[in-house]
């Protein structure tokens, strides 16, 4: 399968994006689906997880009650809602699949995309 990230951006603290990853080749409901992210010099971090059943998600305490995790199935898209930004969320963004329960270490999903840069102002 393969994952395009899309949606990253310039916002001032406080505003939103909404990140987006399409899959091709197969479907999101054969896989679980994670969002990761890497700020210069810092390891790739968890943000957010959802099931392959697509009814559980699990969100890093970081982003927790910001962040909001959603799949369409017709369009084969995950979605990243991202409220009340933060200077720290500032990352370079990246969608994930693989498996099938919410995996929170990156060498659990087997499919990787792009990445897109998201980056918040003070």
């Amino acid at each position: 399968v393969q994952l395009q990230a899309s949606g990253g951006g310039l916002v001032q603290a406080g505003g939103s994006l909404r990140l987006s990853c399409a899959a091709s080749g197969r479907t999101f409901s054969n896989y679980a689906v994670g969002w990761f992210r890497q700020a210069p010099g810092k390891e790739r971090e968890f943000v957010a997880a959802m099931a392959r059943s697509g009814l559980n998600t699990r969100y890093a305490d970081s982003v927790k009650g910001r962040f909001t995790f959603s799949r369409d199935n017709a369009k084969n898209t995950v979605y990243l809602q991202m409220n009340s930004l933060k200077p720290e969320d500032t990352a370079v963004y990246y969608c994930a699949a693989g498996g099938e329960y919410l995996y929170t270490i990156p060498p659990n999903y087997e499919y990787w995309g792009q990445g897109t840069q998201v980056t918040v102002s003070s």
